[in-house]
């Protein structure tokens, strides 16, 4: 499926803490947008793929924008890893003749509507019972748990987090659509509040209301339409063994995360290699992930993601491997990664407000569930 499918048109709405709308309304606005920046109308429109956990549906988005039929329909589980998995559904749907043009979405009243482990009872059943009644209640208490392990085994520090925290306010700021463009220093960094140790507050993403809509169809179809296409060379998806919650408690290394697993079969799958890489957008709900993930996907040996981000490599300005260059989930928005490839579909038109010269993109999902990653590239 090399280069069979691609992204056309991106859409999204504002970004806020409680946007004043419901998710419905939010996903109309947002595909409606991502059509206009195609050229298309619903009626191109003959397929879907969503997130398991998006609360609107498939046929309520099809009657009210007027989509007259859908041939195909799916949807991607597991939150943070789904959104680069529902971007190569697509595709993979676009190479077997399934659909035409599909629409993948994702809105979300996450800062509006609470948090979800907010309503846990006393009593847990299934796998959360290995966990949940342990204090590890939240996302960032798992996290916080691999980001030790990760600074026993290998020596990475706070300053290195710092990094990736900085680095990516400091992008945000040129980004009139992100939540954050306050400027941040390190000694900002050090002065928040610890939320779970070693994890402080500007080390956890935003709680954001907004939605993101992408277009993909067929390069041959691509080649007319409004905007520059961006072709999604590869895919991948991978949970790793014996995997639990969002670390590998229970596995001989539980550093070895789901990004590991979809990296082989990433690079495989696109014909490429990470030094034929360009720019990243990884995905950042909690700032180790993305030393983590670098090390996963292999730009990086174990241990050297936390000193590639604190040398400034992540940087727009003069970094050897620019990362999340609208600011990411840390700094512009937290709708579970779909802003991380729509950034990357701008990097590949010459229109992010961070630009730089990019002919290739990595995307990452969540690497802490069962995640997925995408290449896309220029034609």
């Amino acid at each position: 499926m090399r280069d069979v499918a691609a992204i056309v048109g991106i859409g999204h709405t504002e970004f806020s803490k409680n946007i004043g709308r419901p998710e419905r309304t939010l996903a109309i606005e947002a595909i409606t947008a991502a059509l206009d920046d195609a050229g298309l109308t619903p009626a191109d429109v003959d397929g879907t793929v969503k997130f398991t956990l998006e609360n609107t549906m498939e046929v309520e988005i099809a009657r009210n924008l007027g989509i007259p039929n859908l041939r195909y329909f799916g949807d991607v589980a597991y939150g943070g890893g789904a959104g680069c998995g529902a971007i190569g559904h697509a595709a993979m749907a676009i190479a077997a003749g399934m659909a035409d043009c599909i629409v993948v979405w994702r809105a979300r009243n996450r800062g509006s509507g609470g948090r979800p482990w907010a309503a846990k009872g006393n009593q847990v059943g299934g796998e959360m019972q290995w966990y949940l009644p342990f204090g590890l209640s939240r996302p960032v208490d798992q996290i916080a748990m691999l980001a030790r392990r990760h600074m026993i085994e290998y020596g990475s520090t706070p300053e290195q987090l710092a990094a990736v925290a900085t680095t990516f306010r400091a992008h945000a700021q040129n980004n009139p659509d992100a939540m954050m463009r306050a400027p941040m220093t390190v000694e900002d960094y050090f002065a928040s509040r610890f939320v779970s140790e070693p994890l402080r507050l500007f080390d956890c993403c935003l709680e954001s209301d907004g939605a993101l809509a992408i277009v993909l169809t067929s390069a041959e179809r691509a080649r007319d339409l409004r905007k520059p296409p961006v072709l999604v060379r590869g895919f991948a998806q991978a949970t790793g063994p014996d995997h639990t919650v969002m670390a590998n408690y229970f596995t001989a290394d539980p550093l070895e995360s789901p990004g590991h697993y979809a990296a082989r079969d990433l690079w495989r799958n696109a014909g490429m290699s990470p030094d034929e890489i360009d720019v990243v957008q990884v995905y950042d709900a909690f700032s180790p992930l993305v030393p983590i993930s670098l090390e996963a996907y292999g730009f990086c040996k174990p241990g050297e993601g936390g000193p590639l981000a604190a040398s400034g490599a992540l940087r727009v300005d003069g970094g050897s491997l620019p990362c999340n260059t609208s600011g990411g989930s840390l700094s512009e928005a937290y709708v579970h990664g779909m802003n991380l490839i729509v950034e990357g579909v701008r990097q590949l038109r010459g229109t992010s407000v961070n630009q730089v010269d990019a002919q290739t993109c990595m995307v990452t999902s969540g690497n802490g569930v069962p995640t997925s990653a995408l290449v896309l590239r220029k034609p």
